[in-house]
Protein backbone atom coordinates (compact mmCIF):
# COMPACT_ATOMS: atom_id res chain seq x y z
CA UNK A 1 0.00 0.00 0.00
CA UNK A 2 1.30 3.91 -0.86
CA UNK A 3 2.33 5.60 2.04
CA UNK A 4 2.05 9.71 1.73
CA UNK A 5 3.83 10.22 4.90
CA UNK A 6 6.26 12.82 3.15
CA UNK A 7 3.84 14.59 1.49
CA UNK A 8 1.85 15.16 4.86
CA UNK A 9 5.13 16.35 6.48
CA UNK A 10 5.41 18.54 3.67
CA UNK A 11 1.83 20.03 3.96
CA UNK A 12 1.94 21.05 7.59
CA UNK A 13 5.04 22.89 6.75
CA UNK A 14 3.73 24.87 3.84
CA UNK A 15 0.75 25.59 6.24
CA UNK A 16 3.52 28.24 8.34
CA UNK A 17 4.07 30.25 5.68
CA UNK A 18 1.75 29.40 2.72
CA UNK A 19 -1.98 29.97 3.07
CA UNK A 20 -3.34 26.57 1.84
CA UNK A 21 -0.17 25.19 1.69
CA UNK A 22 -0.37 26.07 -2.12
CA UNK A 23 -0.37 28.81 -4.86
CA UNK A 24 -3.11 27.14 -6.72
CA UNK A 25 -6.92 26.66 -5.24
CA UNK A 26 -6.47 23.05 -7.01
CA UNK A 27 -3.65 21.71 -6.45
CA UNK A 28 -4.50 22.21 -2.77
CA UNK A 29 -5.34 20.27 0.41
CA UNK A 30 -9.06 21.25 -0.69
CA UNK A 31 -9.09 19.14 -3.41
CA UNK A 32 -7.30 15.83 -1.74
CA UNK A 33 -8.85 13.46 0.84
CA UNK A 34 -5.96 13.74 3.38
CA UNK A 35 -4.15 10.50 4.37
CA UNK A 36 -4.75 8.58 0.51
CA UNK A 37 -3.68 11.22 -1.39
CA UNK A 38 -0.56 12.43 -2.77
CA UNK A 39 0.26 15.87 -1.90
CA UNK A 40 3.00 17.02 -3.27
CA UNK A 41 4.72 16.20 -6.94
CA UNK A 42 9.06 16.09 -7.12
CA UNK A 43 9.39 15.08 -10.49
CA UNK A 44 7.80 14.94 -13.96
CA UNK A 45 8.78 12.93 -17.41
CA UNK A 46 6.55 12.01 -20.58
CA UNK A 47 3.34 11.28 -18.53
CA UNK A 48 4.48 10.31 -15.48
CA UNK A 49 5.23 11.98 -11.97
CA UNK A 50 6.75 11.44 -8.66
CA UNK A 51 5.43 12.52 -5.43
CA UNK A 52 7.66 13.31 -2.62
CA UNK A 53 7.13 9.87 -1.09
CA UNK A 54 8.50 7.87 -4.24
CA UNK A 55 5.39 7.05 -5.76
CA UNK A 56 5.13 6.77 -9.27
CA UNK A 57 1.68 7.86 -11.25
CA UNK A 58 0.63 8.17 -14.78
CA UNK A 59 -0.50 11.56 -15.07
CA UNK A 60 -4.25 12.65 -16.47
CA UNK A 61 -4.26 15.88 -14.61
CA UNK A 62 -1.18 17.15 -16.75
CA UNK A 63 -0.77 20.58 -14.64
CA UNK A 64 -4.60 21.66 -15.04
CA UNK A 65 -4.41 20.82 -19.01
CA UNK A 66 -1.30 22.99 -19.08
CA UNK A 67 1.16 20.18 -20.24
CA UNK A 68 0.21 19.38 -24.24
CA UNK A 69 3.42 17.44 -25.09
CA UNK A 70 4.55 16.07 -21.79
CA UNK A 71 6.92 16.67 -19.24
CA UNK A 72 10.37 17.73 -20.20
CA UNK A 73 9.72 17.45 -23.85
CA UNK A 74 13.33 17.32 -25.30
CA UNK A 75 12.29 19.72 -28.35
CA UNK A 76 10.77 22.63 -25.82
CA UNK A 77 13.61 22.10 -23.14
CA UNK A 78 16.17 22.10 -25.92
CA UNK A 79 14.75 26.07 -27.24
CA UNK A 80 14.85 27.31 -23.31
CA UNK A 81 17.67 25.89 -22.89
CA UNK A 82 19.33 27.60 -26.65
CA UNK A 83 17.54 30.72 -24.99
CA UNK A 84 19.05 30.61 -21.61
CA UNK A 85 22.31 31.27 -23.04
CA UNK A 86 21.51 34.27 -23.98
CA UNK A 87 19.48 35.58 -21.47
CA UNK A 88 15.80 35.70 -20.18
CA UNK A 89 14.69 39.38 -19.54
CA UNK A 90 15.97 42.42 -21.03
CA UNK A 91 16.16 45.93 -20.78
CA UNK A 92 14.23 45.94 -24.44
CA UNK A 93 11.86 43.59 -26.17
CA UNK A 94 13.49 40.59 -27.86
CA UNK A 95 12.94 39.30 -31.23
CA UNK A 96 11.75 35.81 -30.37
CA UNK A 97 8.80 38.45 -29.27
CA UNK A 98 7.19 38.86 -32.75
CA UNK A 99 8.72 35.51 -33.69
CA UNK A 100 5.82 34.14 -31.43
CA UNK A 101 3.08 36.85 -32.43
CA UNK A 102 3.30 35.99 -36.18
CA UNK A 103 3.34 31.99 -35.59
CA UNK A 104 -0.16 32.60 -33.22
CA UNK A 105 -1.80 35.06 -36.49
CA UNK A 106 -0.45 32.10 -38.62
CA UNK A 107 -2.39 29.67 -36.98
CA UNK A 108 -5.79 31.16 -34.88
CA UNK A 109 -8.12 32.24 -37.05
CA UNK A 110 -9.30 35.71 -35.06
CA UNK A 111 -5.28 36.42 -34.80
CA UNK A 112 -4.42 39.81 -36.91
CA UNK A 113 -2.29 41.45 -33.51
CA UNK A 114 -1.12 39.50 -30.26
CA UNK A 115 -0.28 40.58 -26.73
CA UNK A 116 1.04 38.38 -23.83
CA UNK A 117 0.83 37.89 -20.33
CA UNK A 118 2.25 35.18 -17.80
CA UNK A 119 -1.28 32.94 -17.22
CA UNK A 120 -5.21 33.07 -17.92
CA UNK A 121 -6.50 35.49 -15.89
CA UNK A 122 -3.70 37.89 -17.19
CA UNK A 123 -5.28 37.65 -20.67
CA UNK A 124 -8.90 37.69 -19.85
CA UNK A 125 -8.50 40.56 -17.91
CA UNK A 126 -6.69 42.11 -20.54
CA UNK A 127 -9.36 41.39 -23.16
CA UNK A 128 -12.43 42.86 -20.89
CA UNK A 129 -10.26 45.99 -20.79
CA UNK A 130 -10.19 46.06 -24.55
CA UNK A 131 -13.67 45.33 -25.02
CA UNK A 132 -14.33 47.88 -22.37
CA UNK A 133 -12.26 50.15 -24.05
CA UNK A 134 -13.85 49.20 -27.98
CA UNK A 135 -17.11 49.79 -26.88
CA UNK A 136 -17.24 52.40 -24.07
CA UNK A 137 -19.43 50.23 -22.06
CA UNK A 138 -18.96 48.26 -18.46
CA UNK A 139 -21.13 45.15 -18.10
CA UNK A 140 -19.53 42.07 -18.93
CA UNK A 141 -22.03 38.61 -20.05
CA UNK A 142 -20.07 35.67 -18.80
CA UNK A 143 -20.10 31.88 -19.68
CA UNK A 144 -17.31 29.28 -17.84
CA UNK A 145 -14.44 30.09 -15.66
CA UNK A 146 -12.08 32.86 -16.64
CA UNK A 147 -9.64 33.26 -13.72
CA UNK A 148 -9.32 34.98 -10.41
CA UNK A 149 -9.48 38.69 -10.93
CA UNK A 150 -12.50 40.71 -9.81
CA UNK A 151 -14.29 41.54 -12.98
CA UNK A 152 -14.64 37.55 -13.10
CA UNK A 153 -14.63 35.86 -9.59
CA UNK A 154 -17.18 39.07 -8.39
CA UNK A 155 -19.66 36.73 -10.43
CA UNK A 156 -19.07 33.77 -8.25
CA UNK A 157 -19.70 32.41 -4.67
CA UNK A 158 -16.10 33.25 -4.13
CA UNK A 159 -16.20 36.75 -3.97
CA UNK A 160 -14.75 38.10 -0.69
CA UNK A 161 -13.28 41.23 -1.17
CA UNK A 162 -14.07 42.53 -4.83
CA UNK A 163 -16.69 45.59 -4.36
CA UNK A 164 -20.04 45.68 -4.82
CA UNK A 165 -19.53 48.01 -7.35
CA UNK A 166 -17.52 45.53 -8.91
CA UNK A 167 -19.98 42.84 -9.23
CA UNK A 168 -22.50 44.51 -10.04
CA UNK A 169 -20.68 44.85 -14.25
CA UNK A 170 -20.83 41.12 -14.70
CA UNK A 171 -23.68 39.07 -15.08
CA UNK A 172 -23.56 35.15 -15.54
CA UNK A 173 -25.43 33.78 -18.52
CA UNK A 174 -26.24 29.82 -19.31
CA UNK A 175 -24.30 27.76 -22.11
CA UNK A 176 -26.03 26.71 -24.96
CA UNK A 177 -29.03 28.44 -23.43
CA UNK A 178 -29.02 31.44 -25.88
CA UNK A 179 -32.03 32.84 -24.49
CA UNK A 180 -30.23 33.18 -21.47
CA UNK A 181 -28.43 35.91 -23.09
CA UNK A 182 -31.01 37.42 -24.48
CA UNK A 183 -32.22 38.04 -20.75
CA UNK A 184 -29.31 39.74 -20.42
CA UNK A 185 -28.89 42.36 -23.27
CA UNK A 186 -32.53 42.98 -22.20
CA UNK A 187 -32.13 43.90 -19.00
CA UNK A 188 -29.18 45.88 -19.92
CA UNK A 189 -29.47 47.33 -23.11
CA UNK A 190 -26.66 48.92 -24.90
CA UNK A 191 -24.44 48.84 -21.47
CA UNK A 192 -22.53 45.21 -22.27
CA UNK A 193 -19.16 45.61 -23.53
CA UNK A 194 -18.44 42.45 -24.34
CA UNK A 195 -19.38 38.50 -24.39
CA UNK A 196 -16.90 36.00 -22.63
CA UNK A 197 -17.19 32.40 -22.80
CA UNK A 198 -15.28 29.23 -23.03
CA UNK A 199 -16.41 27.47 -26.59
CA UNK A 200 -16.41 24.36 -24.61
CA UNK A 201 -16.00 22.77 -21.61
CA UNK A 202 -17.93 19.95 -19.91
CA UNK A 203 -20.74 20.29 -22.67
CA UNK A 204 -20.90 20.35 -26.90
CA UNK A 205 -22.25 23.83 -28.35
CA UNK A 206 -25.44 22.96 -29.54
CA UNK A 207 -25.99 23.03 -33.69
CA UNK A 208 -25.28 27.08 -34.30
CA UNK A 209 -25.31 27.69 -30.89
CA UNK A 210 -21.70 29.55 -30.82
CA UNK A 211 -22.38 31.13 -34.13
CA UNK A 212 -25.87 32.69 -32.54
CA UNK A 213 -24.08 34.08 -29.51
CA UNK A 214 -21.76 35.87 -31.91
CA UNK A 215 -24.47 37.32 -33.60
CA UNK A 216 -26.83 38.46 -30.75
CA UNK A 217 -23.22 40.06 -29.33
CA UNK A 218 -22.90 42.13 -32.78
CA UNK A 219 -26.63 42.86 -32.89
CA UNK A 220 -26.03 44.72 -29.74
CA UNK A 221 -22.97 46.12 -30.59
CA UNK A 222 -20.91 44.37 -28.19
CA UNK A 223 -17.55 42.50 -29.24
CA UNK A 224 -17.50 38.64 -28.66
CA UNK A 225 -14.53 37.05 -26.57
CA UNK A 226 -13.38 33.42 -26.15
CA UNK A 227 -11.88 31.98 -23.73
CA UNK A 228 -9.42 29.35 -25.22
CA UNK A 229 -6.99 29.20 -21.96
CA UNK A 230 -8.03 25.29 -22.23
CA UNK A 231 -9.42 24.73 -25.39
CA UNK A 232 -6.54 26.47 -27.46
CA UNK A 233 -3.72 24.21 -29.04
CA UNK A 234 -5.53 21.65 -27.69
CA UNK A 235 -8.94 20.91 -29.80
CA UNK A 236 -7.54 21.90 -32.88
CA UNK A 237 -4.03 23.69 -33.43
CA UNK A 238 -5.98 27.06 -33.92
CA UNK A 239 -8.24 26.58 -30.96
CA UNK A 240 -12.02 25.72 -30.73
CA UNK A 241 -12.85 28.25 -33.19
CA UNK A 242 -11.13 26.41 -35.88
CA UNK A 243 -12.80 23.14 -35.01
CA UNK A 244 -16.21 24.47 -34.65
CA UNK A 245 -16.08 27.20 -37.46
CA UNK A 246 -16.79 30.32 -35.75
CA UNK A 247 -14.54 33.44 -35.44
CA UNK A 248 -14.24 35.55 -32.49
CA UNK A 249 -13.34 39.35 -31.56
CA UNK A 250 -10.54 38.20 -29.79
CA UNK A 251 -9.57 35.34 -28.12
CA UNK A 252 -7.51 34.28 -25.22
CA UNK A 253 -5.06 31.52 -24.82
CA UNK A 254 -2.72 29.86 -21.96
CA UNK A 255 -2.01 26.54 -20.96
CA UNK A 256 -1.75 24.86 -24.19
CA UNK A 257 0.72 27.18 -25.87
CA UNK A 258 4.04 26.54 -23.95
CA UNK A 259 4.05 22.85 -22.48
CA UNK A 260 3.64 23.85 -19.07
CA UNK A 261 5.58 27.14 -19.24
CA UNK A 262 3.78 30.53 -18.09
CA UNK A 263 2.93 32.68 -20.91
CA UNK A 264 -0.34 33.73 -21.90
CA UNK A 265 -2.19 35.40 -25.16
CA UNK A 266 -4.62 38.11 -26.19
CA UNK A 267 -5.14 37.49 -29.92
CA UNK A 268 -7.92 39.39 -32.23
CA UNK A 269 -8.91 41.91 -34.51
CA UNK A 270 -6.47 44.52 -35.55
CA UNK A 271 -8.54 47.54 -34.92
CA UNK A 272 -9.47 46.43 -31.41
CA UNK A 273 -5.97 44.96 -30.29
CA UNK A 274 -4.50 48.53 -31.51
CA UNK A 275 -5.93 49.85 -28.35
CA UNK A 276 -3.55 48.39 -26.65
CA UNK A 277 -1.74 51.00 -26.87
CA UNK A 278 -4.16 52.96 -25.23
CA UNK A 279 -4.87 51.14 -22.42
CA UNK A 280 -2.45 49.95 -19.87
CA UNK A 281 -1.69 46.34 -20.29
CA UNK A 282 2.05 45.64 -19.21
CA UNK A 283 4.44 43.49 -17.51
CA UNK A 284 7.79 43.18 -16.59
CA UNK A 285 7.81 39.64 -17.46
CA UNK A 286 5.30 39.57 -20.68
CA UNK A 287 8.41 39.31 -23.35
CA UNK A 288 10.22 36.68 -20.82
CA UNK A 289 12.15 35.08 -23.55
CA UNK A 290 12.43 31.26 -21.97
CA UNK A 291 8.45 30.73 -21.81
CA UNK A 292 8.25 32.66 -25.45
CA UNK A 293 10.81 30.02 -26.78
CA UNK A 294 8.78 27.08 -25.37
CA UNK A 295 5.58 28.53 -26.83
CA UNK A 296 7.52 28.66 -29.87
CA UNK A 297 8.98 25.10 -30.02
CA UNK A 298 5.49 23.96 -28.70
CA UNK A 299 3.66 25.42 -31.44
CA UNK A 300 6.00 24.43 -34.30
CA UNK A 301 6.37 21.01 -32.50
CA UNK A 302 2.29 21.09 -32.73
CA UNK A 303 2.55 21.83 -36.53
CA UNK A 304 4.99 18.97 -37.34
CA UNK A 305 3.77 16.11 -35.81
CA UNK A 306 0.24 14.35 -35.06
CA UNK A 307 0.10 15.68 -31.84
CA UNK A 308 -3.87 16.46 -31.93
CA UNK A 309 -4.97 13.76 -33.87
CA UNK A 310 -2.72 11.15 -31.40
CA UNK A 311 -4.38 13.28 -28.19
CA UNK A 312 -8.10 12.79 -29.61
CA UNK A 313 -7.29 9.19 -30.63
CA UNK A 314 -6.21 8.10 -26.95
CA UNK A 315 -9.12 10.51 -26.01
CA UNK A 316 -11.71 8.85 -28.07
CA UNK A 317 -10.35 5.39 -26.45
CA UNK A 318 -11.07 6.72 -23.45
CA UNK A 319 -14.42 7.78 -23.41
CA UNK A 320 -15.81 4.88 -25.50
CA UNK A 321 -14.27 2.54 -23.23
CA UNK A 322 -15.28 4.43 -19.85
CA UNK A 323 -18.65 4.70 -21.01
CA UNK A 324 -19.03 0.79 -21.78
CA UNK A 325 -17.47 0.13 -18.33
CA UNK A 326 -20.17 2.33 -16.28
CA UNK A 327 -23.14 0.85 -18.37
CA UNK A 328 -22.08 -2.46 -17.27
CA UNK A 329 -21.59 -1.64 -13.94
CA UNK A 330 -25.25 -0.45 -14.30
CA UNK A 331 -24.18 3.08 -12.76
CA UNK A 332 -25.02 5.58 -15.74
CA UNK A 333 -27.77 6.83 -12.74
CA UNK A 334 -25.02 8.35 -11.00
CA UNK A 335 -21.59 7.89 -13.51
CA UNK A 336 -20.58 9.33 -16.31
CA UNK A 337 -18.23 10.73 -18.85
CA UNK A 338 -18.60 14.14 -20.58
CA UNK A 339 -16.30 16.38 -22.62
CA UNK A 340 -13.91 16.88 -25.39
CA UNK A 341 -11.61 13.53 -26.32
CA UNK A 342 -8.49 16.16 -25.31
CA UNK A 343 -10.14 17.27 -22.04
CA UNK A 344 -12.94 14.60 -20.56
CA UNK A 345 -14.18 14.46 -17.29
CA UNK A 346 -15.17 11.80 -14.96
CA UNK A 347 -18.78 12.74 -13.59
CA UNK A 348 -20.32 11.96 -10.44
CA UNK A 349 -23.72 12.72 -9.14
CA UNK A 350 -25.16 12.13 -5.65
CA UNK A 351 -26.88 9.28 -5.30
CA UNK A 352 -28.79 7.62 -2.76
CA UNK A 353 -27.64 8.63 0.53
CA UNK A 354 -23.82 9.71 -0.52
CA UNK A 355 -23.07 13.24 -1.80
CA UNK A 356 -21.42 13.82 -5.20
CA UNK A 357 -18.27 14.39 -2.63
CA UNK A 358 -18.07 11.57 -1.10
CA UNK A 359 -18.29 9.32 -3.83
CA UNK A 360 -15.41 11.03 -5.26
CA UNK A 361 -13.80 10.96 -2.62
CA UNK A 362 -13.60 6.83 -2.82
CA UNK A 363 -13.16 7.02 -6.18
CA UNK A 364 -9.77 9.74 -5.90
CA UNK A 365 -8.56 7.00 -3.09
CA UNK A 366 -8.63 4.10 -5.03
CA UNK A 367 -7.10 5.71 -8.41
CA UNK A 368 -4.15 7.08 -6.38
CA UNK A 369 -3.96 3.77 -5.15
CA UNK A 370 -3.39 2.55 -8.56
CA UNK A 371 -1.10 4.82 -9.68
CA UNK A 372 -3.47 6.93 -11.71
CA UNK A 373 -3.17 10.88 -10.78
CA UNK A 374 -6.28 12.32 -11.66
CA UNK A 375 -9.08 14.30 -10.60
CA UNK A 376 -11.82 12.92 -12.33
CA UNK A 377 -10.15 14.40 -15.43
CA UNK A 378 -8.57 13.14 -18.49
CA UNK A 379 -6.27 16.06 -19.40
CA UNK A 380 -4.74 14.75 -22.63
CA UNK A 381 -0.83 14.97 -23.76
CA UNK A 382 1.01 13.77 -26.43
CA UNK A 383 3.05 11.92 -24.17
CA UNK A 384 0.68 9.01 -23.17
CA UNK A 385 1.13 6.10 -24.50
CA UNK A 386 -1.26 3.08 -25.32
CA UNK A 387 0.19 1.12 -21.75
CA UNK A 388 -1.02 4.52 -20.01
CA UNK A 389 -4.56 4.21 -21.53
CA UNK A 390 -4.80 0.57 -20.84
CA UNK A 391 -3.33 1.08 -16.80
CA UNK A 392 -6.01 3.51 -16.62
CA UNK A 393 -9.07 1.85 -18.11
CA UNK A 394 -7.93 -1.53 -15.99
CA UNK A 395 -8.07 1.16 -12.61
CA UNK A 396 -11.61 1.88 -14.05
CA UNK A 397 -13.12 -1.87 -14.77
CA UNK A 398 -11.97 -2.26 -11.17
CA UNK A 399 -12.74 0.93 -9.19
CA UNK A 400 -16.17 1.68 -11.45
CA UNK A 401 -18.09 -1.67 -10.05
CA UNK A 402 -16.70 -1.33 -6.50
CA UNK A 403 -18.11 2.82 -6.54
CA UNK A 404 -21.76 1.46 -7.98
CA UNK A 405 -21.51 -1.70 -4.98
CA UNK A 406 -20.67 0.58 -2.23
CA UNK A 407 -23.04 3.13 -3.37
CA UNK A 408 -26.41 0.71 -4.06
CA UNK A 409 -25.92 -1.24 -0.94
CA UNK A 410 -25.44 1.59 1.67
CA UNK A 411 -21.31 0.57 2.53
CA UNK A 412 -19.49 3.89 1.16
CA UNK A 413 -18.07 4.84 4.65
CA UNK A 414 -16.09 1.28 5.61
CA UNK A 415 -14.60 1.28 2.25
CA UNK A 416 -13.13 4.84 2.78
CA UNK A 417 -9.60 5.26 4.68
CA UNK A 418 -9.82 8.56 5.15
CA UNK A 419 -12.54 11.88 6.08
CA UNK A 420 -14.15 12.58 3.27
CA UNK A 421 -14.39 15.81 0.64
CA UNK A 422 -15.72 18.73 1.93
CA UNK A 423 -18.35 20.74 -0.98
CA UNK A 424 -15.96 23.06 -2.92
CA UNK A 425 -16.27 26.45 -4.61
CA UNK A 426 -16.92 24.88 -8.66
CA UNK A 427 -17.30 27.59 -11.55
CA UNK A 428 -18.18 24.54 -14.41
Amino acid sequence: MRTYHNSEKLLERALRTIPLGSQTFSKSKTQYPLGVSPLFIERGVGSRVWDADGNEYVDFINSLAAITLGYQDPDVDSAVAEQLRSGVVFSLPHPIEMKVAEKIVDLVPCAEMVRFGKNGSDATSGAIRLARAFTNRDHVAVCGYHGWQDWYIGSTARNRGVPAATRALTHTWNYNDIASLEKLFQAFPQEIAAVILEPMNLFEPQPGFLQAVKDLAHKHGSLLIFDETVTGFRYAIGGAQQLFGVTPDLATFGKGVANGYPVSVVAGRADVMRLMEEIFFSFTFGGEALSLAAALATMTKLEREPVIETIYRQGRTIIEQLQSIIAAADATDFLGVAGNPSWSFFTIKDCGNYTMWQIKTLFLQEMFARGLLTIGTHNMSYSHSDEDIRQLLQAYREVVPMLAEVVRRGTLESALRCEPLEPLFKVR
